[in-house]
C-alpha cells in the first residue's frame, strides 16, 4: 500500500504542473442564498388557473400538474377546476381522473376530499368527469 502510494506522488510531481484557473475551481452555478420570497396562496392560485387556461397540450397540462402537485398546499378549487378544463380540452379523459386522485392523496381526511368532490360536482358533470371510485362502481 505504501508502495503504490509513494509510486503515485512520485507520477504526479514528475508531470508538469498545470495552472488551475479559477473559473475551472469553482463550480459554474454555485446559489449562495436563496432570494425566494413566499408566494401567498391567492397568487398561487392565481398562476396555476392562469396556466392551466393557457396549456396548449397534454404534455403542457401534466407538467403544471406535477409542479402544482409538488408543492406542500393542496390546489384550490379555481385551480382544479383549471386543470379539469385543461385536461379535457387537449382531450385526455385520464388526466382528468388522475387530478382527482392527486387531490384524495394531497388532502389530510376523506371528508376533505368529499368537500372537494361536493364543490366541484357541476363541473364534474358538464365535463363527464368521475372519480376512480365511481369508475369502479359502475
Amino acid at each position: 500500500m505504501r508502495a503504490s502510494f509513494v509510486s503515485t506522488v512520485l507520477r504526479t510531481a514528475a508531470r508538469p504542473s498545470r495552472t488551475i484557473t479559477a473559473a475551472r475551481a469553482s463550480p459554474a452555478f454555485v446559489r449562495f442564498s436563496s432570494s425566494h420570497t413566499q408566494e401567498s396562496f391567492e397568487s398561487f392560485s392565481e398562476r396555476y388557473v392562469k396556466f392551466f387556461q393557457n396549456a396548449e397540450d397534454l404534455f403542457e397540462v401534466q407538467r403544471g400538474l406535477n409542479n402544482c402537485f409538488a408543492h406542500d398546499l393542496v390546489p384550490s378549487t379555481a385551480v382544479v377546476e383549471a386543470a379539469l378544463r385543461a385536461a379535457r380540452r387537449v382531450n385526455d379523459y385520464s388526466t382528468a381522473v388522475r387530478i382527482f386522485e392527486g387531490i384524495s392523496e394531497k388532502v389530510e381526511n376523506k371528508q376533505q376530499y368529499q368537500a372537494y368532490l361536493e364543490e366541484l360536482k357541476g363541473v364534474r358533470e358538464e365535463l363527464g368527469i368521475k372519480t376512480k371510485e365511481e369508475l369502479y362502481q359502475s
